[in-house]
């Protein structure tokens, strides 16, 4: 074989290699402030809804985030094992809860703080062994503002999420923080076009309206996934060269 032969053919098998390469998959585990919201016609959007406006075709996204789970749901109803079933290298997984872990009330949901802790520790080894690049999120904040200034309503779970990921050095990205800079600087009035603020008769699935301090309206959507590009960027996180 003469040189020449030798070098059409090593190109021709790295091209061949490189349009064999899997398409990555980004997949989104968390509660209903980051999961997908298919009725068109009710004004709520998942943060992680959005994100397909920020990430061009080389990336997959696939959102499993769900309504009410915590570390603890997710993981006991198979969602997680669902994901490991089909995660390879060169994906990732954002991971957010906190919200229902926190909440005491939520039988079934609730998770105590070590256990909060484990289970975060658990999703982060196990992607990690599978060649995939996990990144931690802390929870979003909530629309609670008392005598005009913003509370944080998470107690110390955003803080064990950053401790997990500072131990097994991954990245994390502090919506807590970020969310609740993005709501003190708008302030009490302007914040509620980020939420769903349903006046009555407008949407027949809620004829007397609905006031909601937690989950998003569109606009508030774009908001938060906006602060998760910013962070990724700014941290120069591998997921950052899928960006448009």
């Amino acid at each position: 074989m003469n040189k020449k032969v030798f070098i059409i053919l090593l190109l021709s098998t790295i091209l061949l290699s490189a349009c064999n390469k899997p398409t990555p998959v980004l997949y989104l585990i968390g509660d209903s402030t980051m999961a997908n919201k298919p009725d068109l016609e009710y004004p709520e959007r998942g943060w992680g809804q959005l994100l397909t406006t920020f990430f061009d075709s080389t990336l997959i996204i696939e959102n499993h985030a769900q309504n009410g789970r915590s570390t603890r749901s997710f993981i006991y109803e198979g969602r997680w094992d669902s994901i490991m079933s089909r995660l390879k290298p060169g994906d990732f997984a954002v991971i957010q809860f906190g919200h229902n872990d926190s909440s005491e009330s939520k039988v079934g949901r609730h998770t105590l703080p070590d256990e909060y802790r484990y289970n975060l520790s658990k999703f982060v080894i196990e992607t990690l062994n599978k060649g995939a690049h996990p990144i931690i999120c802390t929870p979003i904040a909530r629309r609670k503002f008392v005598d005009g200034a913003l509370s944080d309503t998470h107690g110390i779970y955003p803080n064990i999420a950053r401790q997990v990921a500072q131990k097994l050095n991954i990245p994390l990205i502090d919506m807590t923080i970020s969310s609740m800079e993005l709501l003190t600087s708008l302030g009490e009035e302007k914040t509620l076009s980020l939420f769903l603020q349903i006046p009555a008769s407008v949407y027949e699935k809620y004829p007397e309206g609905k006031i909601d301090n937690t989950h998003l309206s569109e606009k508030g959507a774009i908001a938060i996934s906006s602060i998760f590009v910013a962070q990724i960027k700014e941290q120069n996180i591998e997921l950052a060269k899928y960006l448009k």
